[in-house]
């Protein structure tokens, strides 16, 4: 146990972040869903590629300094925004975090620990000091809805209202906070209606917040929060979980983009997406045959909810969420600990993704994915995604197995067109090109077959745009 008292802990943390955090200012603003209503923006206007990583129990189980080892990494790698839990899925009321600190007196949302809560009031703002967003989930939704998990239940209407009117006016001031209820739960199921509870937490971060407050909601496997949720006033993204449970090659790009064409729609995006070395199907009993998810079940699914409108993604790796070291036991067979886990392909390769999007108008793109016109596949583990940007003056391809196609760039009105073969592996790009632009282009990229995926990027020339990963 690390014997860190929580008062030295405090002076630690004014210290680093008057050395090694240089008193950083928050500049972003909050988040806001941008005019057009599918895509995400800050406050003072700019676009916001949601990239974020799931670090649900990283209040529970780590140390400051480990937090400081953690939040580092991540922005270094790209992230922008980490996905925790105040009341934590796993023993989280039972089980004291690091400082021996429980987050609720008698297991009562309306007695909160102050000691408990003084480590996620430094974390918040060192993850400020960084230029990071965290999405704050209350409570694991064991502790409104049991199902599975240790719980205990210990919301209704009335503690959860209260209770979320505690934490708003706690964090009323930090800007870089976005609010995620529900923690892998169904809003309604079976003949049980949880929604009035959700609606309580809602309506009391907003009132503390003076509605100032972005919320969305993390839904169980193999949901989306449009089916309960998308006409809740308080949701302002939906989210779906494509998860781990279904498989290889999950269609989550036909998920987005049922998401997408809603009335009055909402952002969208997959938050919960196969995490990277998580056993494949694991319940009720896993077949070690099938094996752990790779990087390239990473991206596969990554680009392709992004491509088909996703304002973001979230990327996990098992042992990262829930931060497995000697202290723990693995769960759900991780083999990996959190300090090797970081490190895993898959971790940089999402960064790649976000700088790929970055680099061309983010807002207003169009997914079209007819301009494939030829080497289309019908299997979900060969499906490519396309979209063009609103201006119709470029386009990007993602295709999960290198192979030959024909596109259709009538849409381009260029006589030019400049094509660049990016490596998502890597984050290269391997070869840049321009041609003569014909109605139908064949594009061979420059390897073939099952994990040779290429992210194949469209340029009008006269739009003068750098190449995809700079």
């Amino acid at each position: 146990m690390n014997k860190i008292q929580y008062p030295i802990l405090l002076l630690v943390a004014v210290l680093l972040s008057i050395s090694g955090f240089s008193q950083h200012q928050w500049k972003h603003g909050r988040l806001r869903v941008s005019a057009d209503a599918h895509y995400l923006e800050t406050t003072n206007g700019r676009p916001f590629f949601w990239l974020g990583d799931t670090g649900w129990e990283l209040f529970h189980r780590l140390s400051f300094e480990e937090i400081v080892q953690y939040l580092n990494d991540r922005h270094k790698k790209g992230f922008n925004v980490i996905q925790a839990v105040v009341l934590a899925e796993h023993d989280g009321l039972t089980k004291a975090n690091r400082y021996s600190a429980l987050p609720l007196f008698q297991n009562d949302p309306l007695k909160p620990n102050p000691k408990y809560f003084q480590l996620i009031d430094t974390t918040i703002r060192m993850a400020a000091e960084i230029d990071m967003f965290v999405a704050l989930l209350p409570t694991w939704g064991d502790k409104v809805f049991k199902e599975w998990g240790k719980g205990p239940v210990v919301f209704n209407e009335r503690n959860a209202y209260l209770y979320g009117k505690w934490l708003g006016n706690r964090y009323r001031n930090d800007e870089n906070i976005i609010w995620m209820l529900g923690g892998d739960r169904l809003p309604v199921k079976d003949s049980n209606d949880y929604r009035p509870i959700w609606r309580a937490m809602a309506r009391g971060i907003q009132e503390a917040t003076d509605y100032k407050a972005f919320i969305t909601y993390h839904i169980s496997g193999g949901e989306s929060t449009s089916k309960y949720l998308h006409k809740e006033n308080w949701l302002n993204m939906n989210t779906v979980q494509s998860g781990h449970g279904s498989g290889h090659d999950v269609p989550v790009w036909k998920w987005i983009e049922r998401d997408f064409n809603l009335p009055s729609p909402k952002p969208t995006m997959d938050a919960e997406p196969n995490y990277e070395d998580h056993p494949v199907d694991p319940w009720p009993k896993w077949d070690e045959k099938k094996g752990y998810f790779t990087e390239y079940d990473v991206r596969k699914q990554s680009y392709r909810s992004v491509f088909a409108g996703g304002c973001g993604i979230t990327y996990g790796h098992h042992g990262v969420w829930q931060f497995y070291s000697e202290r723990e036991e693995p769960i759900t067979y991780a083999d990996w600990s959190w300090t090797a886990g970081m490190d895993r392909p898959g971790a940089y390769q999402v960064g790649y993704l976000r700088k790929i999007i970055e680099s061309r108008p983010y807002l207003g793109r169009v997914y079209d994915p007819k301009m494939i016109v030829e080497g289309q596949s019908q299997k979900n583990s060969e499906f490519i995604t396309a979209f063009r940007g609103k201006d119709n003056d470029f386009a990007m391809i993602y295709m999960p197995v290198g192979k030959t196609i024909k596109v259709d760039t009538r849409f381009m009105k260029s006589s030019d067109v400049k094509i660049w073969f990016v490596d998502p592996r890597i984050g290269h790009v391997v070869r840049g090109i321009s041609t003569y632009r014909k109605d139908v282009l064949e594009i061979k990229p420059p390897t073939l077959g099952v994990g040779q995926d290429w992210v194949i990027v469209l340029d009008n020339p006269d739009s003068q745009y750098r190449p995809p990963m700079e």
